[in-house]
C-alpha cells in the first residue's frame, strides 16, 4: 500500500485510534486480513467470523510486526476502532484509489472471470507495473485488499468483480470507480440465486452503469456474441468497445483454430492492426477471453503486434483452472476444479476433447471426472443432465460422475444419450474415483477434473498426480 499515517486512516475510515502513543507512525507494508501474511509495517484487518475471530490475534500480529490493527473494538495493542471493519476497509481503498492515479480496469460476467483477469494483467504488464486481483478475491472483502496492495508505481489496477445479487457490483464500483468496465458474458452461474439470466444481466449491467462518460475517458467493453451483453450498450454514457468473433466486433478473431495439443489460434483484428496469436491455454474458450483482453489493452494504447505477442507468453497465474500436468508415465491430468458452472462445464469438455486428439493418436483415452454444480436452483436437473449428454456427444472415453444426486443425473444424461456399456459410472465420492483410475489408467490418457467449489474435487487430480509421480500406472 501507498505509505499513510495511522492519523490519515483514522480520518479516511472514520475511527478512533486505541493506544496508539504515535499517530503519525506510517503503514509501509500491506493491508491484511490472514495473521500469517503479517510483516512489518502491515495493517491488520480483524474480521469477526463464525469460526475465528481476528481480534484475538491482535497482539501476535503487531509482536510480528502490524503497525496497527483495523477493529470492532479495542484489543489491548495499537488500533484504529470502527463500526464496521468491512465497510472500513472499503473507504480506505476508495481513499487509496484515489490517491495514486491508476487507470483501474474492473471485469465481470458469469463464467472466465479469473482466466480473462489473468490474461489482461499479463498483457498489461508488458505495458507498465500492473496490480490484479489475486484468484477470484472479487467480493466486498477481497476487493479492497487488492486494490490496497496497489504502490505508487501502480499504472494499471484490474479488479474482478462478482456477484450474487442485484446492487453488488454497484457497491463494489463505488469503493474502487473503474475508468474501463469490461463484461465478458451472461451465463447461468448462480442463476438459483439470481432467478433468471435477465436479473443475472441486469446485476453485470451495473458495471458499465459506474463508468465515466466517453469524453471523460470511461470505455465500456462489451462481448458483440451475447446478446445481453450486448445490449448493455445503451446503459452506459461510456464509449462501447465490442469484442468477440462477431465481423461487427471492433476487437475480433479470425481463422480460430486448435493445435493438435488443443491450444486455441487465431487471427487478432485490432482498429490498430492485426497478427496472429497462439495461446499456451487450452480450449477455444480462451479466444473470447483473449479478446476481451485484447480490447482492454488496444484501449489503453498498445498495438495489435505487442498485443498478440503478450497473448502467446501468458499462461494460468489461478491455481486449478485448466492446469495440465503430463506425468511421468504419459498420464496427462487436466485440474480444472476450482469451480463449475454449464457454459465453464461445456467449454472444459470441449478442451478435453480436443485434447483427446493427441492422445488417440498415443493410443490413450480422455476421461471426465464430473462432480455437482452448484446453484442453478430449478435448472440443477436439466443442466447436469445436458452436460452428461454433452460429454458422449464429444465421444468422451469415459465419464465418471463424483457425488449425490446430482452426479447422478450427470451419469443418467450420459446413458440416456447413449452410454450404454462402461463409458459413464457413477461413484460415491473422491476416493472412490481415485480407486477407479489408478486402476484403470494408462500411457496416453487425457483426464479432465471438474466441479464446483464445495465438491473439492482438487483432491482427485492432486492424488492422480501423486500417483504418477511415484510411477503407478496400469499397463494395460
Amino acid at each position: 500500500m501507498i505509505a499513510l499515517s495511522l492519523a490519515e486512516i483514522a480520518a479516511v475510515v472514520g475511527g478512533q485510534t486505541h493506544d496508539i502513543p504515535d499517530p503519525s507512525v506510517q503503514v509501509t507494508g500491506q493491508v491484511v486480513r490472514d495473521s500469517r501474511e503479517v510483516e512489518p509495517g502491515s495493517l491488520f484487518v480483524a474480521f469477526a467470523g463464525e469460526r475465528v475471530d481476528g481480534h484475538d490475534f491482535a497482539a501476535a500480529v503487531v509482536e510480528a510486526g502490524a503497525v496497527a490493527v483495523l477493529a470492532s473494538r479495542p484489543v489491548g495493542v495499537p488500533a484504529i476502532v470502527v463500526d464496521d471493519v468491512q465497510r472500513a476497509l472499503g473507504a480506505l481503498a476508495r481513499h487509496v484509489v484515489q490517491k495514486l492515479g491508476a487507470t483501474l480496469v474492473a471485469l465481470t460476467g458469469s463464467a472466465g472471470k479469473t482466466s480473462t483477469k489473468d490474461l489482461i494483467a499479463q498483457v498489461l504488464q508488458h505495458k507498465a507495473p500492473t496490480v490484479y486481483t489475486p484468484g477470484s478475491l472479487n467480493n466486498e472483502i477481497g476487493l479492497p485488499l487488492t486494490a490496497l496492495s496497489a504502490t505508487e508505481e501502480t499504472r494499471f489496477l484490474v479488479l474482478e468483480m462478482g456477484a450474487r445479487g442485484i446492487g453488488h457490483i454497484r457497491y463494489l464500483t463505488e469503493l474502487t470507480p473503474p475508468r474501463i468496465g469490461l463484461v465478458i458474458n451472461v451465463g447461468t452461474a448462480h442463476i438459483g440465486e439470481f432467478g433468471g439470466r435477465e436479473q443475472i444481466a441486469q446485476a453485470k449491467g451495473e458495471l458499465v452503469e459506474a463508468l465515466p462518460s466517453g469524453a471523460d475517458g470511461g470505455t465500456a467493453i462489451l462481448n458483440a456474441d451475447d446478446p445481453l451483453v450486448r445490449a448493455m450498450a445503451v446503459r452506459t454514457k461510456a464509449k462501447v468497445i465490442f469484442f468477440g468473433e462477431s465481423g461487427e466486433a471492433d476487437v475480433r478473431a479470425e481463422n480460430v483454430r486448435l493445435t493438435d495439443r488443443g491450444q486455441p489460434a487465431f487471427r487478432l483484428h485490432t482498429p490498430s492492426g492485426a497478427s496472429d496469436v497462439t495461446m499456451r491455454l487450452y480450449g477455444e474458450h480462451h479466444v473470447s477471453n483473449a479478446l476481451a483482453a485484447a480490447a482492454v489493452a488496444h484501449e489503453l494504447g498498445m498495438s495489435a503486434d505487442e498485443i498478440a505477442t503478450a497473448l502467446s507468453e501468458a499462461g494460468s497465474l489461478s491455481r486449478w483452472r485448466m492446469e495440465v500436468t503430463e506425468r511421468p508415465d504419459g498420464v496427462t491430468i487436466v485440474n480444472d476444479a476450482y469451480n463449475a458452472n454449464p457454459e465453464s462445464m461445456r467449454a472444459a469438455l470441449r478442451a478435453l476433447a480436443a485434447m483427446g486428439t493427441a492422445s488417440r493418436a498415443k493410443g490413450g483415452r480422455t476421461w471426465a471426472v464430473l462432480g455437482k454444480m452448484a446453484e442453478l436452483g430449478d435448472e440443477a436437473l436439466a443442466e447436469h443432465d445436458a452436460v452428461g449428454r454433452l460429454a458422449v456427444r464429444l465421444n468422451v472415453g469415459k465419464l465418471v460422475a463424483v457425488g449425490g444426486r446430482e452426479a447422478s443425473w450427470l451419469q443418467l444424461g450420459a446413458y440416456n444419450e447413449g452410454s450404454w456399456g462402461e463409458e459413464s459410472v457413477h461413484v460415491s465420492d473422491a476416493q472412490a474415483a481415485v480407486d477407479l483410475l489408478r486402476s484403470e489408467l494408462r500411457p496416453g490418457d487425457v483426464v479432465l477434473v471438474k466441479a464446483s467449489r464445495s465438491v473439492g474435487l482438487e483432491s482427485v487430480a492432486q492424488a492422480l498426480l501423486a500417483t504418477g509421480a511415484e510411477g503407478e500406472v496400469s499397463a494395460r
